[in-house]
Parts: C-alpha cells; structure tokens; sequence
C-alpha cells in the first residue's frame, strides 16, 4: 500500500508547466511541521516535494499562493533521470490525488505558465534538480502552523 497524507505550508507560488498540448503539471514543496520541538524548543518543519497534474494543478496553481495551508493525499513515487553532464538526478516526491485548501493565500503575481519545458523521450518532464532546491532560510519565513 503506498497512500501518504500532509497538512502543511505551500513554500511558494505554485507555476503550471504545460508538458502537452492538454496535459499540465506542476511541482512545489509543502513545509510540514514535525510533532516535537527540538532541543532549543523550537518546532522544526520537512520540506516535501509535491507534483500534481491537469485540473487539480490548475486548480491548485490558482487558489493557492505562498503560505497557504494545504492537505494533500496522494502516494510517493520516485523516480531518476540522467541530465546531459550524465550525472544521475534521484527525486523522490509526492504526486497528489487529491488537495484540500485549509487556508489560501493569495499569489503574488499573476503568473500561472512556465515557459514549455524539455521531455526526455519518455513523455515525462526533464526538471533540473536545482528546482527543488529551497533557497537558504526560507523555512524561517513561512508561518507552519
């Protein structure tokens, strides 16, 4: 059985990728808070990466802007790529069945769609890895819970 549920903090606004003439995704990172604080006690967060695709990425990418709280159920998958160094990229990520928006904020700019974006030949997209990548102490900025 592979089914996982998060509550937790959209890090940024989400972007649409349209991978086909009607077929759309996208892939952000959730920041969910952890159940205990650390030995400073503070409330410590992991950052998880999160893709959905067609309606509910639309839909997702529309209503939900930095800081919103979301529940997504879905399942993990992971996957590898090789980029054109040959270096092998690993990603391991949450696709989404399902999304519940708790708590939206608004998005910062109007931008939905990201500029078309490569295909490997197995109809999936070619992201960098550098896209997952959280810049440095943006978990400070987010309000968890």
């Amino acid at each position: 059985m592979n089914q996982v549920t998060l509550v937790g903090r959209v890090t940024k606004d989400l972007v649409l990728r349209q991978i086909s003439q009607d077929r759309v995704q996208t892939s952000f990172v959730v920041a969910v808070a952890r159940s205990f604080k650390n030995a400073k006690g503070e409330v410590e967060a992991d950052f998880i990466l999160c893709s959905l695709w067609g309606r509910l990425a639309e839909n997702t990418a529309k209503h939900c802007g930095k800081g919103s709280l979301v529940g997504i159920a879905g399942r993990i998958q992971s996957r590898t790529y090789e980029k054109e160094d040959k270096k092998r990229v690993y990603v391991t990520e949450v696709v989404g069945d399902s999304v519940q928006f708790i708590s939206t904020k608004p998005r910062a700019n109007g931008k939905l769609f990201e500029e078309p974006v490569k295909t490997n030949g197995n109809k999936e997209p070619e992201v960098e890895a550098e896209h997952f990548n959280l810049p440095k102490r943006e978990d400070n900025e987010l309000p968890i819970m």
